[in-house]
């Protein structure tokens, strides 16, 4: 794999776990502070519960004594009915203890001290106070009076309006305080006093575990959140203790899980990618092997040719140049897959001069119909650091795929081709600036589509028949790592031809 595609890959997933660590410690965070603030919400709702239940209290403390204030005002009128002094003004005064008994809705009953029999109400009198209907008229104690010589007794209970007010409010508190206390958002949580020795309310814990006060202090001693100070409505100070819920401890785990899964794919990818280097290592090694049949092929065919063609004949200079020439061919292939997997040293060279060595060995070896146009500016001079042999083996890669891509003949066995009515051409177009030199490799071939052109650099990838895919790759591997240039697929248009570019820095 491409070191490249590597790094975008470990990069990535550094970036996405950083997010996702990120993203899990604010969420933890948010559910960390909305459970405190719902742990104060319900201090303070225990709170104004311990002021309903004291205002509750002192009303029905009121009312129990209004109502008795009431019951000794009605004795005592009843009483006063056996002054002599009074009796003109008896209608009036029990009109009005009536009035003050209906207003109220006292139930009352009156009994004379003999055997307590019922005078008072009608529908009772004759009856004995006794069992159920004395527990029931015992809540309150009675009041004594005597009437005409004779000894009464007035017992009374709670008014009806205040016994069902008591039970709604009782009710209500009661629900109220299951509420607070069930539906704290399961946060565990305790209020204590200001001395943290008695337990005021609690919610989500075991009544166990602060059943003692040894208990109540190991418990909040072990609690790892800060207490919150609470003032009662009552004046009192209070602590509010409360524990972190499941769903919080477990978001705090997450992060480690992140970080875990993204170890176990940091490791998963560079095994693979391992691996696929070494794939790809060893498929290159085995093309190489191919490659260098494929190079050695070439002169060996020319030397075989020019064997067959001077038996018989008389030698001529000529013919020692031409052998002279594969000869060298053949030590150059030497020489350059010998600089394969070593650092190869770089001099000063011509480019040009590089440039048309190559061109001029395939110019002289490939199809007739094949044209080669070499073009540098005149006057100007090309140099850069370069080996000359992987350079020269640059351009002849770029140049015999330029040849394969153009329709045409055959070779023959003297690497002549046959004649073919359609002439193709092969631009070299080389130019400069003050830092780098541009070498463009142009045919007029049938060019590539988008989708085999994004592949044509990647190892093994060939549209050929007989290809092995290695030539672009070593291509560009000479240029990029041993010449720290630039080799990409500058255009192709399908059906007009592709132009490469080579770039050297200076």
């Amino acid at each position: 794999m491409k070191p490249r595609l590597k790094l975008i890959l470990l990069t990535l997933t550094i970036v996405l776990a950083l997010v996702a660590l990120w993203q899990v410690h604010r969420v933890a965070e948010q559910v960390r502070q909305s459970e405190e603030a719902k742990v104060r919400l319900w201090a303070s709702a225990i709170g104004q519960r311990n002021q309903l239940a004291q205002a509750t209290q002192q009303f029905f403390h009121e009312a129990t004594l209004d109502e008795h204030r009431k019951m000794q005002l009605y004795t005592d009128i009843l009483q006063s009915f056996g002054d002599p002094d009074l009796s003109s003004d008896m209608g009036f005064s029990l009109r009005y203890v009536n009035y003050i008994v209906d207003s109220s809705h006292t139930p009352i009953i009156i009994t004379t001290a003999r055997d307590s029999l019922i005078t008072v109400p009608q529908e009772l009198a004759g009856l004995k106070l006794e069992g159920s209907l004395l527990e029931e008229y015992s809540q309150n104690p009675p009041f004594h009076y005597d009437l005409w010589g004779m000894r009464m007794t007035l017992y009374y209970k709670q008014s009806e309006y205040y016994t069902r007010l008591r039970e709604v409010l009782e009710g209500f508190t009661q629900s109220f305080l299951t509420d607070i206390t069930q539906n704290s958002v399961l946060v565990p949580v305790v209020i204590v006093d200001s001395a943290r020795r008695q337990v005021l309310a609690l919610g989500n814990i075991d009544s166990a575990l602060i059943d003692s006060p040894v208990r109540l202090h190991e418990y909040l001693e072990s609690v790892s959140n800060d207490p919150i100070e609470v003032r009662l409505p009552s004046g009192g100070l209070s602590y509010v203790y409360y524990e972190t819920t499941p769903l919080l401890r477990a978001l705090r785990w997450v992060p480690l899980l992140y970080l875990f899964i993204a170890v176990v794919i940091v490791a998963v990818a560079y095994i693979l990618f391992r691996t696929a280097r070494r794939a790809e290592q060893n498929r290159i090694w085995v093309g190489l092997a191919k490659e260098t049949a494929h190079q050695l092929g070439t002169p060996l065919s020319s030397l075989k040719g020019w064997l067959e063609y001077l038996r018989g004949k008389e030698f001529t200079p000529q013919y020692a140049d031409e052998v002279d020439k594969d000869l060298l061919r053949l030590e150059t292939i030497a020489q350059r897959f010998s600089k394969i997997g070593s650092t190869p040293e770089l001099r000063e060279e011509n480019v040009r001069e590089a440039t048309l060595t190559a061109v001029g060995y395939l110019q002289s070896r490939s199809p007739r119909r094949v044209h080669f146009n070499v073009s540098f500016p005149e006057g100007e001079t090309f140099l850069a650091p370069l080996n000359a042999p992987l350079f020269q083996w640059v351009i002849e890669n770029l140049c015999k795929n330029a040849i394969d891509a153009m329709e045409g003949g055959e070779r023959d066995s003297k690497g002549a081709n046959a004649s073919s009515d359609r002439e193709s051409t092969i631009s070299v177009v080389a130019s400069q600036d003050a830092r780098k030199i541009y070498i463009d490799i142009s045919d007029t071939g049938r060019g590539m589509t988008p989708a085999v052109a994004r592949h044509i650099f990647d190892s093994g990838f060939t549209t050929k028949t007989r290809g092995w895919g290695l030539g672009l790759p070593l291509a560009r591997r000479i240029i990029v790592q041993y010449h720290r240039g630039r080799l990409y697929l500058k255009y192709s248009i399908p059906g007009q031809g592709s132009c490469f570019r080579i770039v050297l820095k200076k």
